[in-house]
C-alpha cells in the first residue's frame, strides 16, 4: 500500500538496552506533538527555524524522562517533511512508553521503511539510493557495507540517468526521422542512428558489468574440512587446492590450519585444513591440545562444513558440530564400504564419494558447494536480492537496445526502433522507481525495519 498521510512515530534505534534510543516523528503534526511532551525547553522551542538542538525533557504521560531534541523542518530533512528526532534512555520500556505517548497524541505507529519511502515519494531520494539505506542496515561485512554505501552515495542512480539521457536523444532523433522525408534536413542518417545504437547498448553493458562487479561479495566463503585423524582431509585438500600439504598415515601430521583456493566454476572459496578431531583429553602432547583449540576457532568462523569420512572403516561415528556434507573419501581403496544412505546420517544433502588420488566424485563435490553457498547467499540479507534487480533491470535495457538495433540494421520499420527504445527507457526507470508498480514498491519497502 502506499505511504498514508498524517505524522508517523516509530523508535529508530535496534532492540536492546543502549545508552541512548532514538523516537522519529515525521509529518504535518510533529512540531505539534514536540510542544505537546517537551518541558523546560518549550518556551522556546521554535518550530519556524529550520534546524534546532536542545535538551529538556520528555513527558512521557507516567513521568519525565530526559531528552535531546533535534528539530528539521520541512523541506530540509530526510523526508522532506517536518522531522523531530527524541533522543531518550536507551531503556526499552522507556522508549516504548515515550512512543506509546505520541500514538496517544495522535501520530500513527509507522509502517516499515516508511521513512525512506516518504523520502521516496516526496523526491529526496530516488529507488536505488532509497534501497542502499535497507542494505547498509543490513549490511553484515565490509564488502556488502561498502557496495550499499556505494548505492546510497547515487553511483548506480548517476549512471542510469546518464544513459537515460542518451536513450532519450536518441529516441527523439528516432521520431524526429519519422517526420521528415530522407530529402529534408530533419531526417537524421540510417547509418547514424545504427552506430547511437551501438554505442548506447556498449555504454548499458557497461553499467551491468559495473553493477555485476560491485555487487559481487568480496569476501570468500570459508569451507572447511572437518574429520576424523587420517580420514584423508589433507590429500583431499591437496587435490582440490593444488595444494602439497604433507600427508602421512601417522596421526596427527597436520596441526596447523592450511588454507588454500578452491576454484569452482563460478567462484573460489577458501578451503581450509586443520587437524583431526580429538577430544582435548585425547591428545597426545601439549602441541596437539593446542592445535585442537586453535582449530575449534578455525570451525566456529567457517561458512560450510564438509565431513570427511575414510569409507575403509568401520565405523562413521557422529557428524562434527557444523558440517554440512559428508564427503566418503577414498572410495578407490581396497575394502572400502558402500555410500551409506542418506536417511543414516543426520547431516545435510546425500553424501558424496570421492577419492583424492583418483580424482572421482570431485566435480560433483564442487557443484554441491557451490550450490550450498550460492543458495545461502541469495538468501541471506536483503542486498542480494536488491543488486538482483538492478542487474535485472539493466539486462532488460541492454536486450532492447539489442532489438532495436537489429531492426534497425534489418531496415525495419523505425517506429519498431523507437518502440524498443521506449522498452529500454522504461527498463532504466525502474531502477529510479519512476515506472514500478504500486505493489512492487510496496514488497520493496516492506523489508525495512520500524524507523528507517
Amino acid at each position: 500500500m502506499s505511504a498514508a498521510p498524517g505524522t508517523i512515530a516509530a523508535i529508530a534505534t535496534p532492540p536492546g538496552p543502549a545508552r541512548r534510543g532514538i523516537v522519529r516523528l515525521s509529518g504535518p503534526r510533529a512540531a505539534e506533538l514536540v510542544r505537546a511532551t517537551l518541558r523546560d525547553e518549550a518556551p522556546r522551542f521554535d518550530p519556524a527555524l529550520p534546524r534546532l538542538l536542545a535538551r529538556g525533557r520528555f513527558d512521557d504521560g507516567r513521568g519525565l524522562q530526559p531528552v535531546l531534541l533535534l528539530w528539521m523542518r520541512a523541506p530540509r530533512s530526510f523526508t522532506r517533511e517536518d522531522v523531530a528526532e527524541l533522543h531518550l534512555p536507551g531503556a526499552e520500556p522507556l522508549l516504548a512508553c515515550a512512543l506509546r505517548r505520541l500514538l496517544e497524541l495522535g501520530a500513527r505507529a509507522a509502517r516499515p521503511g516508511e521513512f525512506t519511502r516518504r523520502a521516496f515519494l516526496n523526491g529526496r531520494l530516488d529507488l536505488s539510493r532509497a534501497e542502499g539505506v535497507l542494505a547498509l542496515t543490513e549490511a553484515g561485512n565490509e564488502a556488502e557495507r561498502a557496495a550499499a554505501a556505494l548505492l546510497l552515495d547515487g553511483g548506480l542512480d548517476q549512471r542510469a540517468a546518464a544513459l537515460r539521457e542518451r536513450l532519450l536523444d536518441l529516441l527523439t532523433l528516432c521520431e524526429a526521422s519519422l517526420d521528415f522525408d530522407e530529402s529534408e534536413t530533419g531526417h537524421v542518417p540510417h547509418a547514424e542512428l545504427v552506430e547511437l545504437l551501438e554505442e548506447a547498448g556498449a555504454a548499458v553493458s557497461e553499467a551491468l558489468a559495473w553493477e555485476t562487479r560491485r555487487a559481487a561479495p568480496s569476501t570468500r566463503a570459508r569451507v572447511l574440512l572437518v574429520g576424523a585423524p587420517n580420514a584423508g582431509k589433507s590429500s583431499l585438500w591437496n587435490a582440490l587446492t593444488g595444494g602439497r600439504a604433507l600427508v602421512s598415515p601417522e596421526a596427527g601430521t597436520t596441526r596447523d590450519a592450511l588454507v588454500g583456493e578452491w576454484r569452482l566454476p563460478s567462484l573460489t572459496c577458501e578451503l581450509i585444513d586443520g587437524p583431526g578431531l580429538e577430544p582435548l583429553e585425547r591428545a597426545a602432547s601439549a602441541p596437539e591440545a593446542r592445535a585442537q583449540v586453535l582449530f575449534a576457532r578455525v570451525r566456529a568462523q567457517a561458512d560450510l562444513g564438509l565431513w570427511v569420512v575414510d569409507a575403509t572403516r568401520d565405523e562413521v561415528g557422529p557428524a562434527p558440530e557444523g558440517a554440512r556434507f559428508l564427503v566418503w573419501n577414498k572410495v578407490d581403496l581396497p575394502g572400502a564400504r558402500p555410500l551409506p544412505a542418506r536417511s543414516d546420517l543426520a547431516v545435510g544433502p546425500a553424501p558424496i564419494a570421492v577419492s583424492a588420488r583418483s580424482g572421482a566424485g570431485l566435480a560433483e563435490l564442487g557443484r554441491a558447494v557451490e550450490r550450498e553457498i550460492t543458495g545461502a547467499n541469495r538468501e541471506s540479507g536483503v542486498a542480494p536480492l536488491l543488486f538482483e534487480r538492478h542487474r535485472q533491470a539493466l539486462a532488460r535495457a541492454r536486450d532492447e537496445l539489442a532489438e532495436a538495433r537489429e531492426l534497425l540494421a534489418g531496415r525495419a520499420p523505425l517506429d519498431l526502433a523507437a518502440e524498443a527504445l521506449r522498452a529500454a527507457l522504461g527498463a532504466l526507470d525502474e531502477l529510479s522507481g519512476r515506472t514500478l508498480p504500486e505493489d512492487v514498491l510496496d514488497r520493496i519497502f516492506a523489508r525495512f525495519c520500524l524507523g528507517k
